[in-house]
């Protein structure tokens, strides 16, 4: 605290009396001016590199522009132009004024949050200089870095949403309105794992904005996605000799893809809702692949799979209503077996159990929960015969 204090009385003295104390190119630059001999610097030495940390070429960046900024432009194959003044309109090489330098800029470090941000237009800064003792030009690229709103999860899936299926090769996407029945048709995004990193970087990159370029001309708010995690699903213990999905589960890149969805879509005002992934394949394709296949639509079990973590997303069971009843069932083809009222929520939960003559054996399907659908949501949950038959002590017939 006396240390602060120290400090603060000067800060304040030196504010009341006018003076600054910044020095561009840097102090300990500028006081090594004096001890050239024990740095072991001649002043010419000392002169080039003065002049090169107060030489400098900077541009703010502006969201809307091309690539996130008009001064001083880059592109994702690492292209960097400037805009000239007028005074220096005539030495441009390029149209519109510009001037293309021959070298190449990369980005190594967080270089492909800078590539989300270029490829939608979002703002970047640039400072171009000179390091003496390398002898290198570098570009340093700066931005802000918003925090993503929180939504409610009511308000994000207002508008339906739209699920997402990801595979090795393509990603599944179907649009679900708010009661979690399919509108239009399934979206098939197909992008190429193979080859170096930065070729599958970027096959991840243009595959998310394409998904969210759907997502806002569809006007959904929201986009579900599986919590995949294949941390333990790489080891050789767990799936043996089958190195080919050894392989295949080592570079699908589960949580790369995950992380730069959120981070693009929060730039988009997107919402991103992760469902638990147990069982969506199996169910999706038992329920919702041959019903929705047509003559003139296929669908895939990868896009039954979408609709499977579409509904889970919105609350809604797995499974369709049941159908009516067969005709010599009933007098007449009446009311689904599961009817209820259309501003029911969830009316697909347990039925009934109806009264009747005593058996010997509980049949099918009128156990306790025989209608639990939570069996339809999450594994190890016993769907019915939760509970242990007894025989009636009593006789079964008069």
């Amino acid at each position: 605290m006396h240390a602060l204090r120290s400090r603060l009385a000067g800060v304040e003295a030196d504010w009341a009396a006018g003076r600054v104390h910044v020095v561009r190119g840097g102090k300990q630059l500028a006081r090594l001016r004096h001890h050239l001999g024990e740095a072991g610097l001649s002043q010419d030495a000392w002169r080039e590199r003065w002049r090169a940390a107060r030489m400098f070429l900077a541009a703010d960046g502006e969201s809307g522009k091309r690539l996130g900024n008009e001064s001083l432009r880059i592109t994702d194959t690492g292209q960097l132009s400037i805009r000239l003044p007028a005074a220096l309109a005539h030495l441009a090489n390029a149209p519109h004024g510009r001037y293309v330098l021959d070298a190449t800029v990369s980005f190594t470090h967080r270089g492909e949050e800078w590539l989300d941000r270029i490829t939608a237009n979002r703002a970047v800064a640039y400072r171009i200089h000179h390091d003496v003792l390398r002898g290198r030009w570098y570009v340093t690229a700066s931005w802000q870095r918003t925090p993503a709103p929180v939504l409610p999860l009511d308000a994000a899936l207002a508008g339906g949403v739209v699920a997402v299926d990801m595979n090795d090769d393509h990603l599944a996407a179907w649009r679900l309105d708010v009661h979690g029945n399919p509108v239009g048709e399934p979206r098939r995004i197909f992008y190429d794992l193979t080859g170096s990193t930065t070729h599958r970087d970027a096959q991840i990159r243009h595959a998310l904005t394409r998904l969210l370029h759907h997502t806002r001309t569809t006007g959904a708010a929201a986009i579900a996605i599986e919590d995949l995690d294949f941390t333990d699903g790489r080891c050789r213990e767990k799936h043996g000799r089958n190195k080919r999905f050894r392989r295949l589960i080592s570079r699908f890149p589960t949580a790369k893809l995950k992380a730069r969805l959120v981070a693009m879509a929060a730039e988009q005002n997107v919402a991103v809702v992760a469902v638990d992934p147990a069982y969506t394949s199996r169910w999706g394709a038992q329920h919702w692949q041959q019903p929705l296949t047509s003559t003139n639509r296929t669908v895939s079990r990868h896009d039954a799979a979408s609709i499977a973590i579409g509904r889970r997303a919105l609350g809604h069971p797995i499974r369709r209503r049941t159908a009516p009843p067969p005709h010599d069932q009933r007098d007449r083809a009446g009311h689904r077996t599961a009817q209820a009222a259309a501003e029911t929520r969830r009316r697909e939960g347990p039925r009934p159990r109806i009264p009747g003559p005593r058996t010997r054996s509980v049949p099918p399907g009128s156990g306790a929960n025989a209608g639990d659908q939570r069996a339809q949501h999450r594994s190890e949950h016993a769907a019915e015969h939760q509970r242990p038959w007894k025989q009636d002590p009593l006789p079964l017939s008069p």
